[in-house]
């Protein structure tokens, strides 16, 4: 048993309350613990110079699946990246892996932990395709992850919902997908749109019924949100909304809203959903409208979605919204997937330009929704890597958000109008580190219901962080002095020194199983795989993830179904 001090340091743990306070903090055998300051340690850290905060956690990032591995095949050049062969790692423990935009499963882990995140969870997976994203998660180092399993557009869901089947089996067939897919949570991309699209419909409005099943996406909305709230999985439904992109998508997403009834939903990459028709494009900032409905309504959390200027690859599971894109693809290709009917993907490179006026305001709506939302435990730091740009450019955002002036100067480089128009320009709110600290670390845990994540109490997992002190916030976050994973040192300035395993987060709600009636049913007479084998076990996901921990998420008791 090993114990570990890091003395003197300034703590930054929003969910105990610690703001800046100087103090030491102490881990035993991988857990945060408190001892006296007499107590011996094996090894000591002097870090009175830096402050510290629990290790970061992306909760929206698309890191594993078929989408991703399409992504990377799509922009090779990504890889390359102008260099000719690619260097290898000069690090002895880093295996060659690189990429920035879709980068590969080692680079992806390297490069979080090297900037002091030590979770990470995929939003998008296929139900049909969970093995395979399994597999790849478990092939990235060092991080904890997770996934969320998409649904509301696969077949079977929406026969229910058109047969206006008794809610409660609708309720156990999300339990068992949840279950039988190890998923964290459950996503709904475009809600029914996904289906609607592969019956020649090209949009989807909130009230607007499905060609072919008639159901609308609120009514998709509504029943997804009411199944994970019965089942108690604590990451409320994760919710792309309708049309995205769209100039005007600011009806849908206060319709989503308002679909919701109450029940809590997490709305996705928001700046993607904040548009208004006004100006002489007919596109325009709605962030104060989306801002001021997410402040009413403490049901509702949001991630961002930051666009980040450069070149990137877009990859959804929005297949309706990716197929209107693909006629902006920079390099000029595109591609898409669908798989047994059950959820689909598109991906297009495209390069953010800043003086493009449509990116230029897609860059600074993002901002506002950042700054305009009071309540920053609502509210997740992310770019929806690799959507708004990769998760490597998070430091810049972060000073982009703490730093009024620094902010005004980049606005001034954009494309003039939106310099001379945007709100962000009379916005004069600049985050503090606590804040940070809630965006990046408390906030998506107490999101996902990860109690042991995301503070340094007691009894916390030790995933630290601790950054020397700097002016320049992007210089601070870029490069932390010290990264601990459950109190191994795995990084110190910037380098990897150690290479674990990471864990698996996936929640296990009940259900009844007399649910696979009915799916085996379905998947004799629609689907190639049969549902028994669908199913991933425990010791298989142990073995998917290379034996690495397996971290259930406790879900809460249910509540009365018998409505």
């Amino acid at each position: 048993m090993s114990t570990l001090r890091l003395r003197g340091g300034r703590l930054y743990d929003p969910a105990n309350g610690v703001d800046g306070e100087r103090r030491d903090l102490c881990v035993r055998d991988g857990r945060i613990v408190e001892l006296r300051p007499d107590e011996p340690v094996d090894r000591t850290f002097d870090i009175a110079d830096c402050i510290v905060m629990a290790g970061g956690i992306d909760m929206h990032t698309h890191i594993g699946g078929g989408k991703m591995n399409l992504a990377r095949t799509m922009l090779p050049e990504d890889h390359r990246a102008g260099r000719e062969p690619v260097p290898l790692p000069s690090n002895p423990l880093e295996l060659a892996s690189c990429g920035i935009c879709s980068p590969g499963t080692l680079a992806t882990g390297y490069r979080y932990i090297e900037m002091g995140y030590t979770s990470a969870f995929e939003p998008a997976m296929a139900a049909s395709n969970a093995r395979h994203t399994h597999l790849e998660m478990g092939d990235i180092p060092i991080l904890d992850h997770g996934a969320y399993v998409m649904m509301g557009n696969d077949e079977l869901f929406l026969q229910m919902l058109a047969r206006g089947e008794d809610f409660r089996r609708i309720r156990d067939y999300v339990g068992w997908t949840v279950n039988a897919t190890k998923a964290m949570g459950v996503k709904v991309v475009n809600p029914g749109g996904i289906s609607a699209f592969k019956f020649n419909q090209r949009r989807l409005d909130v009230d607007e019924g499905h060609a072919h099943w008639q159901v609308t996406p609120r009514k998709v909305l509504h029943t997804l949100a009411r199944a994970m709230t019965e089942l108690g999985i604590p990451h409320p439904l994760h919710i792309h909304a309708s049309n995205l992109g769209v100039a005007g998508n600011i009806a849908s997403t206060l319709a989503t809203i308002d679909a919701l009834e109450g029940l809590p939903g997490h709305l996705t990459h928001v700046q993607f959903h904040s548009y208004g028709t006004e100006g002489p494009l007919k596109f325009s900032s709605a962030a104060l409208q989306l801002a001021e409905a997410v402040n009413a309504h403490r049901n509702v959390s949001v991630d961002v979605g930051q666009v980040m200027f450069g070149q990137t690859v877009t990859a959804s599971g929005d297949t309706m919204r990716q197929h209107v894109n693909s006629g902006v693809a920079h390099p000029r290709k595109w591609g898409a997937a669908d798989i047994e009917c059950d959820a689909g993907c598109g991906v297009v490179p495209f390069r953010y330009r800043e003086q493009s006026h449509v990116n230029a305001l897609q860059w600074a709506i993002g901002l506002e929704l950042f700054l305009l939302i009071d309540d920053p435990w609502r509210v997740v730091l992310s770019t929806d890597h690799p959507n708004g740009g990769p998760f490597g450019s998070y430091p810049h955002l972060i000073r982009l958000l703490m730093d009024k002036t620094f902010r005004d100067e980049q606005l001034a480089k954009l494309h003039p109008d939106v310099a001379a128009t945007a709100a962000l320009r009379e916005i004069r709110r600049e985050l503090t580190l606590y804040e940070i600290a809630i965006l990046t670390r408390a906030g998506p845990a107490r999101l996902l219901g990860l109690r042991d994540k995301g503070h340094l109490g007691a009894g916390a997992a030790a995933d630290i962080a601790v950054y020397r002190e700097d002016a320049d916030a992007e210089a601070m976050f870029a490069t932390p002095e010290l990264v601990f994973k459950d109190g191994e040192l795995v990084a110190r300035a910037g380098r990897v020194v150690a290479t674990p395993v990471g864990g698996t987060h996936f929640a296990t709600p009940e259900f009844d199983r007399g649910i696979e009636r009915t799916l085996a049913d379905y998947a004799r007479r629609h689907l190639t795989v049969n549902p028994a084998h669908a199913a991933i076990g425990e010791d298989e996901l142990c073995g998917c993830c290379r034996g690495g921990r397996l971290l259930p998420t406790e879900c809460f008791q249910q509540l009365d179904t018998t409505a």
